[in-house]
């Protein structure tokens, strides 16, 4: 199959709406196949691993990368000279930054904007939005800048801006505009980073601000929280965000996304923490022990694999770094892995980089 016609068969899977497990069976067969044919890295991994064209019959047969791995090979199927859009992780190990290669955004954006309608945008077609990370001008290989660029451009209005640039956070700018959705009771939307809305919520109680945005108004942060644990964190994190901008915690939603995946998870408020995360009908995860590769019973901790389609150029099963447990209705999110999980990872990117660059 060409690859013009995989993203076609892509683009149309997305839109379908649903897919049961023999339509995403066979979908995920055909992203395997493209990337088994033009990813040789990944070809070599997957070869010493008996997973081939003829060996992998199911999704959960698809061999998953190791996350960190982005950061040592060239996992794309396409010459890197011949990807217009590359999308960098913004953590550095020894210097050296995870890549992404697009040859084209199609499917990313179909995946992001089909998605962030249905689990963000609620009623809305169309709402006025704060942005809280600088532009895609300003971090062109930011996926994240990319997204929340796709967030306003089609579903913000023509007033929605940004509140960070190079002279850094526009207090003054976020505040005039609150204020104004307060007055007019035209619901409002702030997105971005984590630890942009916490420079932000600080800045305000400096001045003794809050504010009580109107019904329908919404958050959206992604990212994280560092130096505590994820648990303990969210929980302070989402009562403050309530109680700066009185948004309802049911409409404090977080995404859960990474530079090397094509899609994101989002949850349905944090009216609880650890929230529940869940993705679309094209992106499937389990949860494993990486020290076997196998999967763990429902309900006990491992490490996530996500499968991907949407992100067919470089690879679709991804094993990250984060640990989570399977839950009715998608998994949670429990932080990075530690202990014997963190060391299973470890021996996963060893055992990845021996095999793919194998001769």
């Amino acid at each position: 199959m060409t690859e013009a016609r995989l993203v076609e068969d892509l683009l149309a899977f997305i839109a379908a709406g649903e897919a049961d497990e023999e339509a995403f069976n066979r979908m995920a067969l055909a992203v395997f196949a493209h990337q088994f044919e033009t990813n040789a890295p990944y070809r070599r991994f997957a070869t010493q691993r008996a997973r081939t064209l003829r060996t992998v019959k199911s999704w959960r047969d698809v061999p998953a990368v190791p996350i960190s791995a982005f950061k040592d090979l060239t996992l794309s199927g396409r010459p890197p000279e011949e990807c217009p859009h590359v999308f960098m992780t913004s953590g550095t190990t020894k210097g050296v930054r995870g890549k992404s290669h697009h040859p084209t955004l199609a499917v990313y954006d179909r995946s992001m904007t089909v998605n962030f309608r249905r689990r963000f945008m609620g009623e809305h077609d169309r709402l006025r939005m704060g942005i809280l990370f600088p532009t895609e001008q300003a971090m062109p290989n930011s996926s994240l800048a990319h997204y929340l660029a796709l967030a306003k451009s089609e579903f913000g209005t023509v007033e929605s801006r940004y509140f960070v640039s190079d002279a850094g956070l526009d207090v003054d700018g976020a505040i005039a505009e609150l204020s104004r959705a307060e007055e007019t009771g035209e619901p409002y939307a702030l997105l971005g980073a984590s630890f942009s809305v916490v420079h932000l919520m600080d800045a305000l109680a400096e001045r003794g601000r809050s504010f009580a945005l109107p019904a329908g108004s919404r958050i959206l942060d992604t990212g994280g929280f560092k130096g505590q644990s994820r648990e303990m964190a969210a929980e302070e994190f989402y009562g403050r965000l309530s109680a700066t901008f009185g948004v309802p915690r049911r409409l404090c939603i977080n995404m859960y996304g990474m530079t090397e995946l094509s899609t994101q998870f989002y949850d349905d408020g944090n009216e609880a923490c650890p929230s529940v995360k869940s993705g679309p009908h094209w992106i499937r995860s389990r949860v494993i022990n990486p020290l076997t590769g196998q999967e763990v019973p429902r309900g006990s901790v491992g490490v996530l694999v996500h499968h991907d389609l949407a992100h067919f150029n470089c690879a679709s099963a991804i094993l990250t770094e984060d640990a989570g447990v399977e839950v009715d209705g998608g998994f949670q999110l429990l932080g990075r892995a530690d202990g014997a999980d963190a060391k299973g990872c470890s021996m996963a990117v060893e055992d990845f980089l021996k095999a793919a660059r194998a001769p």
